[in-house]
């Protein structure tokens, strides 16, 4: 395209580029409909870019008039190098929606063509996701995933959807407060998805449940039962997909601090399951949501117990610290020190010995780690060092300094 003036007006105030489908805000500023869209619901603004004010109004108007100038330009100027814009397709409207989801109310048989088109409205853009979720779309996916009537396809296709759609934490508070069936029922619909032969269900069952226990107030996450762990660490041993295992890590993070959750987690067989995803974990970030989990379960003697009833349990966590980042490290000195204080058996003492978890708290001293983590390494050191004395792996003058107990 040659060098060309564009008349300013024509330009989008977002990207400065000309303008395809032209869209009015409620201050009266026009943008192109992609980049407003992307600033208001991508990154969740709820302001006009140019005046900083807040928008009365979400939803912007097609400014027609503009297009039709801009297309007229386009023409004008088709020998300079100009393409010409073809007239936008209109967007989506909440009464087609509407008219969708009453015909998959009224007609069951055609649910399954309906919830495929719902996912494809949910895929068109961040737009179209908040247009379904103003329109109940997300109680009606609930909804059939809750009838145990729907075909197992139509309850798979229904949680696709819902998993697409993204649910705003809006919209996921008011499940968990307006379900009239029964306290939680969100859940445990979820809950029968992760047991489902689909590991792509069993994924976005998941996933959704992370979005929505971060919504969830105190009393609902006291009230979670044991069989809902049990579901959870049957995602983490069958290694789903990576993003599953994240999600489930990040449920039992959330989860353990709360009531007995720690000892339900632990009676799901938790701990022996994080234990073996240390050895084959290579993401830093996974490794340090295992090691945040394994600390909350050693909070409990349930959780010592069986973290000291693995054989390669003490070895694995000492292992990771100073390999893979100081938050690990940090967290795995966490757990070493809930054991050295109240699980400390005279074979425990021997066999942090032996799996050289005395020598790496000695070598926490000598190099670059928090504070906090060198203090704790230095606690558990003077805690034992009666029993470690003569161990070769540490000179004598360390713990020749502490105080025999």
């Amino acid at each position: 395209m040659e060098e060309i003036d564009v008349p300013s007006h024509f330009l989008c105030p977002i990207s400065m580029q000309l303008m395809r489908d032209p869209v009015t805000v409620s201050t009266g500023i026009t943008y192109d409909r992609a980049n407003i869209e992307t600033w208001l619901f991508s990154c969740k603004n709820n302001t006009c870019p140019v005046t900083k004010q807040v928008l009365s109004d979400t939803d912007p108007t097609p400014n027609h008039t503009l297009r039709r100038l801009i297309q007229s330009w386009c023409i004008i100027n088709a020998s300079h190098g100009v393409e010409r814009i073809p007239t936008p397709k209109q967007p989506l409207d909440k009464s087609q929606i509407i008219r969708l989801l009453n015909e998959a109310k009224k007609f069951p048989q055609t649910q399954l063509q309906c919830l495929r088109r719902l996912r494809s409205v949910a895929n068109g853009s961040e737009r179209n996701k908040k247009c379904l979720e103003a329109t109940g779309a997300v109680d009606f996916l609930i909804s059939l995933m809750k009838k145990n009537c729907n075909s197992s396809e139509t309850r798979d296709e229904a949680l696709k959807v819902l998993y697409h759609l993204e649910p705003s934490e809006t919209a996921l508070k008011k499940l968990l407060v307006n379900d009239g069936e029964s306290e939680f029922a969100i859940v445990e619909s979820l809950m029968h998805a992760l047991k489902s032969e689909s590991y792509e269900s069993r994924a976005h069952a998941i996933m959704l449940l992370k979005s929505i226990f971060k919504v969830a107030d105190p009393a609902q996450l006291i009230a979670v039962k044991t069989e809902f762990f049990m579901e959870v660490v049957h995602v983490l041993q069958d290694k789903i997909s990576p993003e599953a295992s994240k999600a489930a890590l990040k449920i039992l993070v959330e989860l353990c601090p709360w009531g007995r959750n720690r000892i339900k987690a632990v009676e799901a067989g938790a701990t022996s399951v994080l234990i073996e995803h240390l050895f084959d974990t290579p993401n830093k970030r996974a490794c340090e949501l295992i090691m945040v989990v394994l600390d909350q379960l050693c909070d409990c003697a349930e959780g010592r117990a069986e973290l000291l009833k693995h054989g390669a349990g003490l070895a694995i966590v000492s292992k990771k610290i100073l390999r893979v980042s100081h938050v690990a490290s940090d967290r795995a000195v966490r757990i070493l020190s809930s054991i050295s204080r109240f699980s400390a058996t005279a074979r425990v003492l021997q066999e942090m010995l032996q799996v050289g978890v005395v020598s790496k708290l000695y070598l926490v001293l000598q190099v670059d780690c928090s504070a906090k983590t060198k203090e704790r390494s230095r606690k558990i050191l003077s805690l034992h060092s009666r029993v470690w004395k003569g161990a070769s792996c540490i000179p004598s003058n360390v713990l020749s300094s502490y105080p025999s107990h």
